[in-house]
């Protein structure tokens, strides 16, 4: 910044604050503006963006202990006065009157009046930088207002693919279009379940300034199975059984997701609902490998003979007489 504006600046009324105001008031006072009309907070609004360059300009001058200094003489010469640079080995100009106030010597040497380096006490690069999550100067070319803390990262991009079943708990590669109407490969891991989101970085967009592309973020969908359901890890299924296999006991085989069967014994008087667990046979993932759970359900036959319900008569006459649903009153009851 040219010296020449500190005449027509008044940096103190910019930020609101006294002329006598110290150092954590001038901190605490910008860093609520600068949140207020920080570019990435009004996005396209050019009068906000506008005000944020005059908040941070007067800050840089202001924070700075030197500047100060030297702004506050300037500005005590009177709002108003006009200097006109002299070429070399021209008197009175602009330079060599502030030459004069700041002890520097006349012939064309130059008082720089300029924003603090980064790595001046107090700048408001490092503000900002703790504010909006980076550091480094203000207004590089690494992105601008939106720059702090290096180049932008390209934005994500979304898609979706449904699968079925049994590619979900084995895995698979998928072939995926994408908007510019290019396939992309994703390599779904095993195990994956229905809703989970699979990110690959560095497929999505590219980023406007040279910084890092974004990513490709793939919500899986998948189709219900008409035996087994997920459970966690673990894989679930009804298995029926008749009412003589669940009342005097049996061996019976259960079917696996992988087409196989296993051999799964009932023991004499097992009820509905009863679990069986076969282990190692529900989902592997890379955080282990699930069970295999079979619910027992008991089958009960929907039509007799009459030769059947004699039996079943009989066996009811021979068997104690008890009321199964005596415990389950009793509790509603209490």
């Amino acid at each position: 910044m040219a010296s020449q504006d500190w005449f027509d600046k008044d940096f103190y009324k910019v930020l609101g604050v006294d002329k006598t105001a110290s150092d954590a008031e001038l901190k605490k006072t910008y860093r609520k503006l600068a949140r207020q009309y920080h570019p990435d907070s009004n996005p396209g609004d050019a009068a906000a963006e506008n005000r944020f360059k005059e908040i941070s300009e007067a800050y840089s001058v202001l924070s700075d202990k030197e500047q100060r200094q030297e702004y506050d003489q300037v500005r005590a010469m009177g709002s108003g006065a006009r200097f006109t640079a002299g070429g070399p080995g021209q008197g009175g100009g602009f330079e060599d009157v502030f030459g004069g106030m700041f002890g520097q010597g006349g012939g064309g040497q130059r008082v720089r009046f300029g924003q603090g380096g980064a790595g001046g006490a107090g700048g408001f690069e490092d503000i900002l930088g703790g504010m909006f999550g980076g550091g480094g100067g203000f207004g590089q070319s690494t992105g601008g207002y939106r720059g702090f803390g290096g180049p932008t990262k390209g934005r994500d991009v979304t898609a979706t693919t449904t699968l079925d079943f049994t590619t979900a708990i084995a895995g698979d590669t998928v072939k995926l279009a994408q908007g510019n109407g290019r396939p992309v490969n994703v390599r779904i891991p095993a195990g994956v379940a229905d809703g989970q989101k699979i990110r690959l970085r560095g497929r999505g967009e590219p980023s406007p300034d040279g910084g890092e592309a974004g990513d490709l973020v793939v919500t899986v969908t998948v189709r219900k199975h008409p035996v087994f359901e997920r459970d966690g890890q673990n894989l679930r299924l009804d298995v029926p059984v008749t009412f003589v296999e669940a009342a005097l006991g049996a061996t019976i085989e259960v079917p696996t997701l992988g087409g196989s069967t296993v051999k799964l014994k009932v023991a004499p008087g097992t009820p509905s609902g009863r679990v069986l667990r076969v282990k190692g046979r529900g989902v592997a993932t890379k955080n282990g490998t699930g069970d295999l759970l079979a619910t027992v359900q008991v089958a009960v036959p929907s039509h007799l003979t009459d030769k059947q319900r004699e039996a079943v008569e009989a066996l009811a006459e021979a068997l104690p007489d008890e009321n199964p649903r005596e415990d389950l009153l009793t509790k509603a009851r209490s």
